[in-house]
Parts: C-alpha cells; structure tokens; sequence
C-alpha cells in the first residue's frame, strides 16, 4: 500500500465504521485478516478499538476510537505509541561488517562511533534507492538497521546475494534478522518523562540518533531515540514476549496521556516532518540526490565512491540533478499522489508523491518532484487534482519544525 492513500484509506475506514453493519464489517476484517501476519499486539490493538487493515502484508491499526486529526495532534502535544512490529530489524556481525555494508549504503559507516546511528540509502548500480534505512553502529563488528516492511524481502535478498559473494572471497560477515523481537515506537513531547520511569539508565544522556542495549520494564531492549513524526521519541526493539507488558506500562505510566497511534496519523506526522515513504516519495529510479537526502552520503563517500550507483550520485552532486524533491501549500482539496503539477504557463514541471491536510497547521500540505530549476521557494505552480488547476507553492520542508532532543 502507498502511505499516499493512508490517510484516504483511514478516513474511509472511519466513515464505513461508522455507517456500515458492525457484524458485517467484523465479519470482512476477520476474513481478509486470517490471511495476514499478526504483530504480537494484534489483539490488544483490537481489543483498544483498533481499526485494522492490510498493510505491507500484516494485519495493522489504521486509528483507533479518535480521529486521525486528534491523534495527530495528541501526538505533537503529548505523545503516541505505535506498534511498528512488521518492519524489520537485523544485525550485521563480523570484522568485515562496515566494509560490506559500505558496498550497498551511501552512509559513512566507518566514521560513526559506537552507539551511534544514521538515515541512509540502500542504492542499486543505476544510482536509485532500493530502500532508506536507519542504521547504527552497535560496535566495530556489530550492525544493527531497520528496513521497511514493504521493502522486506528485496531488501534481505539483495543483502544476502553481496553477502555470499563478499564472503566468497574472504569477508567476515553474518547476519541475524530479529523476528524474535517487536518495535514500538513512542513519539512526543513525554515520551522520555515516562520511559525514564520503566528504565534506570538516565535518558537524558541519550540523544538523538544514538543507540543503547538496556532493560527496560524488566526486558532486554535495544533502545534508539529517533522516529519517524519530527518529535523527540524513542525506537525500542523488545522481545515479541514482552512487548505487551511494556505497551500496558507505557500507556499506564502516562496517565492516559499517551494514547495507542494508528498508520493513519503516523503518515500525516511523517508528511508534515517532511520525511520521505518509501514507495510514494522514493523509489527505485530515484537517487538520494534527488530526494533531497545528499546530507546523507558521506563526505568520504563523496569523495571516494565505492557503492552501488556511485558514478551516478556522484555526477548528480557536482552537476546537479535533473530532478528535486520539493514541498508544497495549496488550495482546494488536498493534493494526491501523481498529481500533475504545472508551472505559470500551463506547463508540466513535476508531480505530486504525498499530500494531505495537515491537523498542526490547519493547511493542505504536500512533497512531489519538480524539474530543477522550478524547485525554488516561492515558485508559484498550479496542481491538477481530478481535472481542475488548484494553486500551490513551493515551500521549506519540515513543514512543522523539528523537535530532535540534541545537546545545546
């Protein structure tokens, strides 16, 4: 599914919820669900008023009772836990691990010190992202990286393939994938106030992008203080055993205050974070360089290549590319993905790739790709939605500033 259609798709749900035959609509869900994987809160999530769908081949919460608007907004004012259990974590180990990785990401890898992470881009021989990931540098010899549900099994099959070939002429490197354990993400202003209550390491030594091994609520968790909502928050990879524990303690902790977090809003805070979905925003014909994430390769990459693609990437950094992913405002309904955008003169200059109406800032917000050269802030365009030019311009992204926690 596209993140673009998350938030049609939620209030579509919402509104045949609330028209439709309950038993009816129990009766679809439960049929379609049988088919799918479960995270190990699936019920719980049901249990909470959980309106689940199929996403990315799992069974996962579009809202629960509130609106997508409400909990967007609760979100940015208190906090959200989401359950992020259908993407997927794996380690890298062996003394060869940063020099494989290398091979297939933009990042610097050998330059981050221990317990520390960063975005980067798994890259193809033609330059295009395969997939964005979060990476962290365990220890010298130990990897640690999430990969995107939709993007699972191309992701672990091209790994595996440069594997066998890396360890073919001598590489030491080996690899686990953690379907052993869940992921809850809990994002939001409290977010560190009522983790610190479930854990005895001092949270406030932990900044964003770096990365710990701890118990917290009694459980042996990897701990990473990042997300994907622009608020200051934490990722914690638990074991699939303990993962309700620690969601109950979580929410009880809060006092009601952090609530249970859809898909639904989880793509609308992403969007107004400015933060790209892979599927909608990037894909595989698309370059780092053209999404706005040149930030991401590192300079010694930069400088030395080395990667797949890299002729390509490279080129794009010196010349420019042809293409750049841009944000919007517009007029009229919200924008969608592949909404034509147009310049001044009726001209087609790019399209759209995720839009939507923004709950912070009351507005219709949108990203899409426009040809270099009309991506400046401030260029006035026109966006065509089902046939009528609505107005828009282009603007800076994050469209809701970011709340990182960074040392002052």
């Amino acid at each position: 599914m596209r993140g673009g259609g998350l938030w049609q798709l939620g209030q579509s749900v919402t509104r045949r919820f609330a028209q439709a035959d309950k038993k009816v609509i129990a009766r679809r869900c439960f049929a379609t669900e049988s088919e799918l994987k479960k995270t190990a809160l699936y019920d719980f999530h049901v249990a909470n008023g959980g309106k689940m769908v199929p996403f990315a081949g799992w069974g996962m919460p579009i809202q629960y009772k509130d609106s997508i608007m409400d909990s967007t907004l609760n979100c940015r004012e208190n906090g959200g836990l989401f359950d992020v259990s259908h993407m997927c974590g794996l380690s890298l180990k062996g003394k060869d691990c940063i020099p494989f990785l290398e091979k297939l990401v933009v990042a610097d890898v050998a330059a981050l010190a221990p317990g520390t992470g960063t975005l980067t881009v798994f890259t193809n021989e033609k330059g295009g992202a395969i997939d964005d990931s979060v990476i962290t540098k365990v220890k010298d010899d130990h990897l640690y990286l999430v990969v995107n549900a939709g993007c699972r099994d191309k992701d672990l099959a091209h790994i595996e393939e440069h594997m066998k070939a890396f360890k073919a002429k001598g590489g030491d490197v080996s690899w686990h994938i953690h379907d052993e354990r869940s992921l809850l993400a809990l994002q939001g202003p409290l977010s560190a106030p009522v983790l610190q209550h479930l854990t005895k390491e001092d949270l406030s030594k932990i900044y964003f992008g770096e990365f710990r091994m701890l118990d917290i609520n009694g459980a042996h968790c990897f701990l990473t203080r990042t997300g994907y909502t622009g608020e200051d928050g934490f990722e914690i990879s638990v074991p699939s055993e303990h993962a309700l524990d620690l969601a109950k303690a979580i929410l009880e902790k809060s006092e009601g205050k952090v609530r249970l977090t859809g898909l639904g809003a989880r793509d609308s805070l992403r969007l107004e974070a400015g933060l790209c979905l892979y599927g909608n925003d990037m894909e595989q014909h698309t370059t780092p360089v053209e999404a706005g994430l040149t930030w991401a390769i590192g300079k010694r990459r930069k400088a030395e290549g080395g990667f797949l693609g890299a002729d390509v990437i490279l080129k794009q950094i010196k010349e420019g590319p042809p293409i750049r992913r841009v944000g919007f405002f517009s007029s009229g309904p919200p924008a969608r993905s592949h909404s034509v955008i147009q310049d001044d003169k009726g001209g087609s200059i790019g399209e759209i790739t995720s839009g939507g109406f923004s709950p912070c800032l009351k507005k219709n917000i949108a990203m899409g790709y426009v040809k270099s050269g009309s991506h400046k802030t401030g260029t006035k365009v026109k966006i065509v939605i089902r046939g009528k030019s609505y107005d828009g311009i282009v603007t800076k992204m994050p469209f809701v500033p970011t709340k990182y926690y960074k040392p002052s």
